[in-house]
């Protein structure tokens, strides 16, 4: 007997939107994970806010909005707030109720800045780091650094000579750099730079990553503007972040590619403690080696080369399924408040495929 096709729509509902997602979704043990760590911001939450007025969007629904947006790679904050409002299981990653409005794509994007002056994307990455730490999934002895372009929100014709020009410099000597001399007029914290000599310079800034060699997860990110010096100075921070600002009791190893392959950063790396495997150049090639015979002849280098693809796969989901390939934030503060947040999300897609299996 064939169905009839009614268009009248039942006035109510009495299945729980919690019964519509699948069991066995992804998006269930995401959720579990970033419900755990946001409860340890509780604290940090309270404090950004105050304790009278009216009551604005609540931290927690917020952040997952935004882990959602890179997790779906959605472009705008507008296509989120569409998405969220007819996608059920959006909603309830959210935390929203099937009948609860969806918010003003504005008043979340002003809510949002907020949590940027915050630091709370660093602080959410540390929480799931405890949870990844708490299931034996890192490494304590074996790291890779890494950086990546980001393509800033501005445009090669934005650029225009800085007005008054510069009286010195920032180069070697006092000489004067192209971004001494000129800045964009989208994102004046933008550089112009290129990391590859195929190609023209971008306005740009840098990611960087500090990943431990277990399993892939990021245990340290950060951006900064963009500069040949900039991705050997970020990995310091990040080996100082991750230590606690210290040497490292025991020696541990850091892996990466020919651009760390520096005097100054070497030596740093034995300062703090870390057993430097750092890709070589050529004989033949103009640019010397720095590394010593214990450390080119260490039972661990080999290792350590094959796991830098580690690092790229960070990368690869973050510019390919996600949001990195161009950030839609302006400045250097925001920038690296996203890619910290971005890193979070990489976490947790990693994380979901692990756990089940310890």
């Amino acid at each position: 007997m064939r169905g009839h096709d009614e268009q009248q729509g039942a006035v109510f509902s009495y299945s729980n939107i919690e019964e519509r997602i699948p069991q066995q979704h992804p998006l269930r043990a995401i959720r579990g994970i970033v419900d755990a760590a946001l409860r340890e911001l509780d604290l940090h939450f309270e404090a950004l806010y105050a304790q009278r007025g009216r009551p604005s969007i609540a931290p927690e629904r917020l952040l997952r909005a935004m882990l959602l947006q890179l997790l779906y790679a959605i472009r705008s904050e507008e296509l989120l707030m569409e998405q969220v409002d007819f996608n059920q299981m959006y909603r309830w990653f959210v935390g929203l109720g099937p009948d609860e409005a969806v918010w003003d794509a504005t008043v979340f994007s002003k809510n949002r800045e907020r949590l940027l002056a915050g630091e709370v994307s660093q602080r959410l990455l540390e929480a799931v780091l405890r949870q990844a730490a708490e299931g034996q999934l890192l490494s304590e002895e074996h790291f890779t650094v890494d950086g990546t372009l980001i393509e800033a929100w501005a445009g090669r014709k934005s650029f225009v000579s800085k007005d008054p020009p510069p009286r010195q410099g920032t180069g070697a000597r006092g000489r004067k750099l192209l971004r001494d001399t000129h800045e964009s007029k989208t994102d004046p914290e933008a550089r112009l730079y290129k990391k590859s000599t195929a190609g023209e310079a971008q306005p740009s800034y840098l990611g960087h990553v500090l990943v431990e060699n277990r399993h892939g997860l990021v245990v340290a990110a950060c951006a900064t503007q963009s500069g040949n010096a900039a991705e050997r100075e970020a990995a310091l921070i990040l080996l100082q972040r991750w230590g606690g600002g210290k040497p490292y009791r025991l020696p541990i190893t850091l892996g990466a590619d020919k651009h760390y392959q520096e005097e100054k950063f070497i030596a740093e790396l034995r300062r703090l403690g870390v057993v430097p495997h750092v890709a070589e150049y050529k004989s033949n090639d103009k640019w010397p080696n720095w590394l010593s015979e214990e450390e080119r002849h260490h039972p661990g280098f080999v290792v350590s080369q094959k796991k830098r693809k580690l690092v790229e796969k960070v990368f690869g989901w973050g510019k390919v399924n996600s949001l990195l390939r161009q950030v839609k934030l302006r400045g250097e503060k925001k920038v690296d408040w996203f890619f910290r947040l971005l890193a979070t999300a990489s976490n947790l897609v990693r994380m979901v495929k692990l756990i089940p299996a310890v």
